[in-house]
């Protein structure tokens, strides 16, 4: 019986009805050890009134990659078939049902795990000890647990207590479990120790801290050492334990010793040579059932009382008797100094675990054969190896801790530096990163101008410069005048060289994609953004989608597609997150502030980025706190896609009464450099507000409002010109213009600008009201993309598959998202206009 547990139970009971009902969860139980995780879990599946999952973290496995993953998928692998095929493959090929050739993504694999669960909701699975589980097993156990939504799958994780552990960065519920009050601590004593003396038993319920696993074994132990000195709290326990080792037969120490160094119950009797019958002895003592132990801390227990020596042997022994990682992990175990079998074979075991993507477990056994090679160069390079590996598994503090070890042994530099700079880029500061290659030389140039293009430094690419010689500094010149200088020499500079040697982008990453985003013409760069999204889509590259809708949603943003750009946006940072990348996750939020920013709404102050500022300046514009903006867009004028927003800082100039001749002359020059119509027409919207002479303000803004090409920046326009045109007193005029904008501010969720449009109108003799609230602005970014994709005639599979989300998700919410927009099928969602 489950005795104090009633409340902690009842929310696991509630977890299990929520599945009935169609509803997923996750969920972390903490505790120290002894404190009844795992009777908690016995009493949770023996309740559950649904299929159970179960596994036990095991710490003899916890450095093979996705070990506790088969054992718990084991009995749903049937399934398999019905997986899109990267899923079914990336499966496959981690639990070694199939040959991979490794360097899959990593990610694709916990997605996998997700769609496997949710075929089969509802479902409990429960995973005890899981600070053994292996970290490859933990990562896909995770990505799943994070996007659970309406599976009916409930995950529940029992833990150790932790200052700080995968699951804590995972964001997950949590319950934690203290020790047992008096009251329940004496009936588990009645139970268990029925006739204990009031005097004994009092002392164990006040000393035992309530932890079950105390309040069970000490009555057990010897009545008069009870009474005597302290009792045993649950840290100590273990020495109670190994107390009762050391009383048994030698061979049954023996096998018990190898037992607990090695997990498997075969490999211990071949290693010893003993049989079976040498376990009698410690299932007699209640140490072992069924050839396992009792609890980790009796397995603990058994290695423990074991000598040096013992140990030494027990281990060289299992090295004999096993293969693989198993043998190197032995090897090692066996070491009593720098041993290069030992580190070999833990290299190669390494080499295995990363062909599965088994990337942090790779990492350890590199780390663990550093420390036994005897040649200092090859410990150097097997550390450097070991860091680049856990930064492949997203560990970016270990990453640099390695690579630290690596340079005070002589590390090659070149390798140090260009690993230090990707850590940078990828976890902490770009701009320290591209420092860290320039300063490093000649050789890793090509490398800084890369990193520094990427995060629009411009004093990083003149300093490249300054190193290159004829050809690429001319590239490099380029790209510091569009970002500092003269942004129209900058661009056309940039051509001219792609022009005479195509082939070459001299490190910078300069691709049709990114030329076509350089000179404004946004709807290409769309095009081949969203051909490479969904190409990445179809291959299940998830590690690589958020840096690529990022650039999307910053594309769409720049078209004035700002509901898409959020929930573009919003998908680029929910993957972001899941796995762990951190740069393009505050991209994402930046993005998102903006189109938030657009409707009006206050960005967190908390936020960092060009983006975020952007959407700062943004706020500031749609609600005419010009020389706000000015000074923003000001900070912002010489970062990525700043000549394209000098329109902007003429605009609040101009309202604010400033001088415009410099923005003027940056925007016009990128402009008429790129050539694209929008550009040309927004060129002449800032000409009519720097312009004197009311006919040629007429003239500039016709020109202005002529091309449809960003229905957003047209609006804009729009907007000046019935301004303009009501304070010139042509005020029929005027309404054509202001409706018109005010439509497509409507339309995109400008919420300022329509409201200004409105004053004016009203100004100028048109009666309106603000509009019915519309169906659109009620969906969630996430529920807007799966309906257009719904639209488009996709099956809940096939969205699921794209979006990397189960179908039964995808179904909640066409669920929840038919009602906001008054349709009963998937065939009305056709006739909609779901920009």
């Amino acid at each position: 019986m489950l005795h104090g547990r009633q409340e902690e139970l009842e929310r696991l009971r509630g977890l299990v009805t929520g599945a009935q009902e169609g509803h997923s969860a996750a969920l972390v139980v903490r505790a120290e050890p002894g404190t009844g995780k795992t009777a908690l879990l016995d009493a949770a599946a023996v309740d559950a009134g649904i299929p159970v999952l179960r596994v036990a973290g095991a710490e003899t496995e916890a450095e093979l990659p996705y070990a506790a993953l088969h054992l718990i998928l084991r009995p749903l692998l049937r399934g398999l078939d019905a997986l899109p095929q990267p899923q079914a493959d990336a499966l496959r090929g981690v639990l070694g049902m199939a040959a991979t050739t490794g360097g899959q993504d990593r990610f694709l694999t916990g997605l996998a795990t997700l769609t496997l669960l949710a075929d089969q909701g509802p479902l409990l699975c429960l995973l005890d000890d899981a600070h053994w589980i292996d970290h490859a097993s933990l990562d896909a156990l995770l990505f799943a647990a994070r996007r659970l939504e309406a599976e009916g799958v409930v995950l529940v994780f029992a833990t150790r207590t932790m200052d700080r552990d995968l699951f804590t960065t995972a964001g997950l519920a949590e319950l934690r479990l203290a020790g047992l009050d008096r009251a329940a601590a004496l009936r588990l004593l009645a139970e268990r120790a029925p006739g204990l003396p009031p005097a004994v038993r009092d002392r164990v319920v006040a000393e035992s801290g309530g932890n079950p696993l105390a309040l069970i074994e000490l009555p057990g132990m010897n009545v008069d050492s009870l009474a005597a000195g302290p009792l045993p709290l649950p840290y100590r326990l273990q020495e109670a334990y190994q107390a009762r080792v050391s009383a048994l037969p030698s061979d049954t120490r023996t096998l018990l010793l190898a037992l607990a160094a090695e997990g498997e119950l075969a490999a211990a009797l071949q290693a010893t040579g003993l049989g079976i019958g040498a376990l009698a002895p410690a299932e007699r003592a209640g140490l072992v059932a069924d050839a396992a132990f009792r609890h980790p801390l009796v397995r603990a227990a058994a290695y423990q009382s074991a000598s040096f020596a013992e140990r030494v042997a027990v281990h060289r022994a299992l090295a004999g008797a096993t293969t693989g990682e198993r043998r190197a992990r032995h090897l090692a175990a066996a070491a009593t100094g720098p041993d290069e079998e030992a580190a070999a074979a833990l290299e190669a075991a390494a080499g295995t675990a990363r062909e599965v993507s088994g990337y942090g477990e790779a990492a350890t056994a590199l780390e663990r054969a550093a420390r036994l090679t005897p040649d200092t160069a090859e410990r150097a390079r097997r550390l450097t190896a070991a860091a680049a590996l856990a930064a492949d598994a997203g560990q970016g503090e270990r990453a640099r801790a390695l690579l630290d070890q690596s340079a005070r042994l002589g590390g090659a530099s070149r390798e140090l530096v260009r690993l230090r700079a990707r850590i940078e880029f990828e976890h902490g500061s770009p701009e320290t990163a591209s420092r860290l290659l320039l300063d490093a030389g000649q050789d890793l140039l090509v490398e800084a101008a890369r990193v520094a293009w990427t995060v629009g430094d411009a004093d990083g690419l003149r300093a490249v410069r300054d190193r290159m010689d004829d050809g690429p500094a001319s590239l490099m010149t380029g790209a510091v005048e569009l970002l500092s200088g003269d942004p129209g020499t900058g661009l056309d500079l940039i051509r001219r060289h792609l022009d005479q040697a195509p082939e070459r982008g001299d490190g910078l990453p300069l691709t049709p994609t990114s030329l076509a985003l350089l000179s404004g013409d946004y709807a290409t760069a769309r095009d081949h953004l969203q051909a490479v999204a969904a190409d990445m889509r179809s291959r299940g590259a998830i590690g690589w989608l958020p840096g690529v809708l990022a650039v999307l949603a910053e594309t769409e943003t720049l078209l004035g597609l700002a509901r898409t750009a959020e929930a573009t946006a919003a998908e680029s940072l929910r993957i972001a997150e899941d796995t762990g990348q951190r740069r393009h996750a505050a991209v994402a939020r930046g993005l998102l502030a903006h189109a938030a920013a657009l409707r009006g709404e206050q960005p967190d102050p908390g936020l960092r980025g060009d983006w975020a500022d952007r959407a700062r300046a943004v706020l500031d514009l749609v609600t005419g706190r010009w020389a706000a903006a000015l000074e923003r867009l000001g900070h912002l004028a010489h970062r990525p896609y700043g000549a394209c927003f000098a329109a902007d800082q003429v605009e609040a100039a101009v309202r604010a009464g400033r001088p415009a001749a410099r923005e003027l002359a940056r925007f016009e020059s990128w402009a008429l450099a790129s050539g694209v119509a929008w550009a040309l027409a927004v060129r002449h919207r800032c000409l009519a507000l720097l312009a004197g002479d009311p006919e040629e303000q007429h003239a500039h803004y016709e020109q202005a409002v002529a091309c449809p090409d960003l229905p957003l920046q047209q609006a804009r326009s729009r907007l000046l010109y019935g301004e303009w045109l009501r304070r010139s007193r042509r005020k029929s005029e005027a309404r054509i213009q202001l409706r018109s904008a005010m439509e497509v501010f409507e339309q995109v969720g400008a919420v300022p600008w329509a409201d200004h449009c409105r004053a004016e109108l009203r100004a100028a003799g048109e009666n309106v009201v603000a509009p019915a609230p519309g169906a659109l602005p009620e969906l969630t970014p996430q529920e807007l993309q799966i309906v257009r994709l719904a639209a488009t005639g996709a099956t809940n599979k096939e969205i699921g598959a794209q979006l990397f989300l189960s179908p039964k998700t995808v179904g909640h919410h066409l669920y929840r998202a038919f009602p906001k927009l008054g349709v009963s099928n998937r065939t009305e969602l056709a006739n909609l206009h779901l920009v």
